[in-house]
């Protein structure tokens, strides 16, 4: 396939600068539209030559410091739409991510594509972003809703099955519709790139089924994390309202 050199891809912003000229016309901020398309570029032409330097240098301790970087900033994100004290939430999903993550990680990258070497950035920095990215988004997603029920009806259990199975609706609706509706970014790149459509779907059924095991063991942990301290929470009330009484 021939590469996108820089004047064709400026072709690429015409249907974005439509977009922008709606969101003017209907007297719409463009604001966080404009920084949003501003960051991508930045930080993918940034990761572009990182990943060069980080290709060329092949080093197993520079992969796995990025990987511990990747969790980090994926567990912090991954709170930024709860208006609560997130520190101890942080260490949760933290923790749900790395053992639903690596774990499944591990198993697609030694198990699956026998990465060699079983360090190799090429195979485990862009497996590694799938996986704890969609991990992130469930795990926000859960952890909104669940905040969101409790605050209505404080039942933990029922709670925390409204809140996994709402986390999992993206997961649900992008298996229904691939094939159907969408052919997912490793398909399609693999298609572009030349690879048989029937070696493609093997990649991407990997990448399916790695999305909605790790995402979901993710969610689950979380859900199962935070009982912890709610129990520590309602415990802390009871002694501070019996102080009260007293």
């Amino acid at each position: 396939m021939n590469t996108i050199d820089l004047n064709r891809l400026t072709l690429g912003f015409i249907p974005v600068l439509l977009t922008l000229g709606i969101m003017i016309h209907w007297s719409l901020s463009v604001k966080t539209a404009v920084l949003s398309i501003f960051r991508m570029l930045i930080q993918l032409l940034l990761i572009g030559y990182a990943l060069t330097y980080i290709f060329g240098i092949n080093s197993s301790w520079l992969v796995l410091l990025i990987i511990c970087l990747m969790l980090v900033a994926a567990s912090w994100i991954s709170l930024s739409s709860i208006k609560l004290n997130s520190t101890g939430l942080f260490g949760y999903s933290l923790i749900a991510i790395a053992i639903s993550g690596i774990f499944t990680l591990l198993i697609t990258t030694q198990g699956i594509l026998h990465a060699d070497p079983w360090y190799s950035p090429q195979v485990i920095i862009p497996i590694a972003g799938m996986i704890f990215s969609n991990s992130m988004n469930t795990i926000s997603l859960a952890a909104e809703r669940f905040y969101s029920e409790y605050k209505h009806n404080p039942d933990y259990f029922s709670c925390r099955n409204i809140a996994y199975q709402a986390a999992l609706i993206p997961i649900f609706n992008s298996l229904l519709a691939v094939g159907l509706v969408s052919l997912p970014g490793m398909m399609t790149g693999q298609i572009l790139s030349g690879v048989s459509p029937l070696i493609a779907v093997r990649y991407q059924i990997m990448v399916m089924l790695m999305i909605f095991g790790s995402a979901g063991l993710a969610a689950a942990l979380f859900l199962h994390f935070i009982k912890k301290q709610l129990v520590e929470s309602a415990a802390s009330s009871n002694i501070n309202h019996d102080d009260t009484d007293g």
